[in-house]
């Protein structure tokens, strides 16, 4: 373990990590804004300034970018030198130079990073008596409100969007200090996840459309630990509410499920929760066909008459909660209970289930499906079923390639660096399905055909990868070729993926 100095006390600190991230870890107060843990540094804001000194001895030393400086052995800083806290009141008085007094309004007020890094830096007082720089803001569609004025161009948004998610229609434009971070044109972001861009915003560029229209403040709220109910990964969510009203989701983190992020659909499609056409009351209807206010006892009792009378089916579901559907089980019998999905559908996941328990096979956390070096995507669009699992499948491409950087050695977390060595280079993704999907560009190869040819190529990689598995006959040369080039990719591969729907 490395031993770092910092105000001349010594750490001892996990290896091969960036003093920022070092310095944070143990408890030190470092102003920060371009750097963030899933993006790493790339030294844009220049706010994370330390003192690096040479020795003990040393007494004048350097400003260095703690972000971009590596915590290695006997390294010593300050974090509070006089130097260091001049030159950080520099720096955020001139980011601070044209953003707008409208703290009231914004919506990031009282949960906003900038406010907390200038107060931070003791920043209170603005010298500037010139005219602001202005722009014209956008129209990004419904969930996502656009302020540049607000900018103070640490660039993580377009890190995250471009680089970390592959999305292709927000970018930056401008040159100096007339620096624009939007789309070409007004329209929609069409990205599965740009509502992170509100949370990996600093300053209230991008803010939840949403959760402006209801009108509230972040310590006006109450916020409880959630799960995600759109898909099946279960991603980990805080869900926040005031006046018994749903008013926000944001992102949990859950270093397995879904780390720092949400898709839109989690992020943006709470409103249901809202509607006024939910049941709310435990309504019965009775004999004369009015509709009466019961308790959830009278309702419990009447349903038990019924079922003692007469033949009563309960119909559950799969958007409901296992304690739900297994209480309705329950109350009308194994025999009366209908799962909500047909026959073939349930035939199906029992299958997978009994693989998965009885057999050899590993299911992957969305953690490793990001680490893996090769990866089949097999019969699926999952960034349509699940998003964040196309998130991680996206991100693995970038797996195989990085061997380079270990040659080179760059540090994982010096991310222009990275991606400097990395170029164009990507991993092996090979995706099979019945119709395009939205990873397709990001493919190796694709492959498309009908359910039968597809389950065809599947057995085919299987007997390539072991002469056990059944032969399949008939295979044209192109997709034979094609199997075989799959199978050397995954026999290759230290930590290969496969991602098979039903």
């Amino acid at each position: 373990m490395p031993t770092i100095y910092i105000n001349n006390e010594p750490y001892e600190v996990e290896p091969g990590q960036n003093l920022l991230q070092t310095c944070l870890s143990l408890g030190f107060n470092i102003p920060y804004f371009c750097w963030h843990p899933a993006l790493h540094s790339v030294g844009a804001c220049r706010m994370c300034a330390v003192k690096q000194f040479k020795d003990e001895n040393d007494t004048k030393g350097k400003i260095v970018m703690s972000c971009m400086t590596l915590a290695s052995d006997g390294i010593r800083i300050s974090t509070d030198d006089p130097e260091v806290i001049k030159f950080r009141k520099s720096v955020i008085e001139w980011l601070m130079l044209n953003h707008p007094h409208d703290c009231p309004v914004c919506d990031e007020g009282g949960e906003c990073h900038l406010q907390d890094m200038t107060a931070m830096v003791g920043h209170t007082y603005r010298r500037t008596r010139f005219k602001k720089r202005t722009y014209r803001n956008q129209n990004l569609g419904p969930f996502i409100r656009h302020d540049m004025n607000r900018c103070i161009q640490c660039y993580r948004c377009v890190r995250f969007y471009l680089d970390y998610a592959g999305g292709r229609d927000l970018d930056v434009f401008g040159w100096h200090n007339r620096v624009y971070f939007g789309k070409n044109k007004d329209g929609v972001l069409k990205s599965e996840f740009s509502g992170n861009l509100v949370e990996f915003c600093p300053t209230g560029v991008f803010t939840d459309k949403t959760f402006y229209k209801h009108f509230t403040r972040k310590w006006d709220l109450q916020s409880a630990p959630s799960v995600c109910t759109h898909c099946c990964l279960g991603c980990n969510i805080h869900a926040d509410e005031r006046y018994d009203m749903l008013r926000r989701i944001r992102n949990r983190f859950n270093s397995e499920v879904n780390s720092y992020f949400l898709c839109d659909r989690g992020r943006f499609g709470y409103e249901f929760v809202n509607s006024d056409k939910r049941i709310r009351k435990n309504l019965l209807r009775r004999k004369n066909g009015t509709i009466d206010e019961v308790s959830k006892e009278a309702v419990l009792n009447h349903v038990k008459e019924a079922i003692s009378n007469r033949k009563v089916i309960g119909i559950g579901s799969s958007r409901a909660s296992l304690e739900s559907n297994y209480a309705l089980q329950k109350l009308v019998g194994d025999e009366n209970f209908y799962s909500g999905t047909s026959a073939i559908e349930n035939d199906m996941v029992s299958k997978v289930i009994d693989t998965l328990h009885n057999r050899a096979v590993k299911a992957a956390t969305l953690e490793e499906v990001s680490f893996a070096d090769a990866m089949v995507i097999l019969g699926e669009d999952v960034l349509n079923f699940a998003p964040m699992l196309g998130l991680a499948a996206r991100r693995s491409i970038l797996q195989k390639p990085s061997a380079i950087i270990k040659a080179l050695h760059i540090e994982p977390w010096d991310d222009a660096a990275v991606r400097e060595a990395l170029q164009q280079k990507r991993g092996p993704l090979y995706i099979a399905t019945t119709q395009k999907t939205g990873l397709d560009d990001d493919a190796t190869e694709v492959y498309y055909s009908a359910p039968a040819d597809l389950a065809r190529l599947g057995f085919a990689v299987a007997n390539k990868l072991d002469k056990k598995a059944p032969l399949v006959s008939n295979l044209s040369k192109d997709i034979d070729s094609l199997a075989e080039r799959i199978a050397k990719d995954l026999s290759d591969s230290e930590r290969p993926c496969i991602i098979a729907g039903t």
